[in-house]
């Protein structure tokens, strides 16, 4: 039995030692959705299993200390890293959905898009007065969609620890927005 755990651990740390960064995993589409935008895809960080372990392992990083008791999770990339989170910290795992996507009944929040607005929602009884919640989502832009879902959890009595990002447009300066949280991103791209 011994034998096989050693054998194990030799495979997963060769695994390691030749894998790529996490950034050579985010595919650049330019002129996506229009002339001038570099699109900052992660299907192809999330269909090689070195990246979306890569990726995981980041997030699960930035929250190593953090005292936290659930995990909200942005629509809809952000469902698939929260809910990866949610399972190794074993915590609650709370989805942030355009409206009429939840069945219960919900608070909402409009926020400003880049090119117009938009709106979010969360259970009305998925946060507990005085909960302390982590938003995970995939990438920073202007920063709207978590700012409406951090205003959602303090709404609802909650407060948030931390805030999460594998990729952020520091040229669009999201940051800014958020700037009364704890903000971490994996990989900031200076441009937009």
């Amino acid at each position: 039995m011994g034998n096989i755990r050693t054998k194990s651990n030799k495979i997963k740390k060769r695994a390691y030692t030749n894998m790529k960064k996490l950034e050579d995993y985010v595919r650049s589409i330019p002129d996506f959705p229009e002339k001038g935008i570099i699109f900052r895809d992660i299907t192809s960080v999330l269909s090689d299993a070195d990246g979306l372990q890569l990726a995981v392992d980041a997030y699960r990083k930035m929250l190593e200390d953090v005292d936290f008791d659930v995990i909200v999770g942005a629509e809809a990339r952000g469902f698939i890293f929260g809910a990866a989170l949610a399972y190794l910290f074993h915590k609650p795992f709370i989805p942030a959905r355009k409206p009429g996507k939840l069945p219960c009944e919900t608070v909402s929040m409009d926020y400003e898009l880049e090119y117009g607005t938009a709106s979010i929602e969360l259970h009305k009884d998925s946060i507990a007065p005085g909960q302390k919640a982590v938003i995970i989502d995939d990438l920073i832009a202007t920063g709207g969609t978590v700012e409406a879902i951090a205003a959602l959890v303090e709404k609802l009595g909650g407060k948030v620890v931390k805030i999460c990002f594998l990729m952020e447009l520091a040229g669009l300066h999201g940051r800014d927005r958020l700037s009364g949280y704890d903000v971490e991103s994996e990989i900031i791209y200076e441009g937009c």
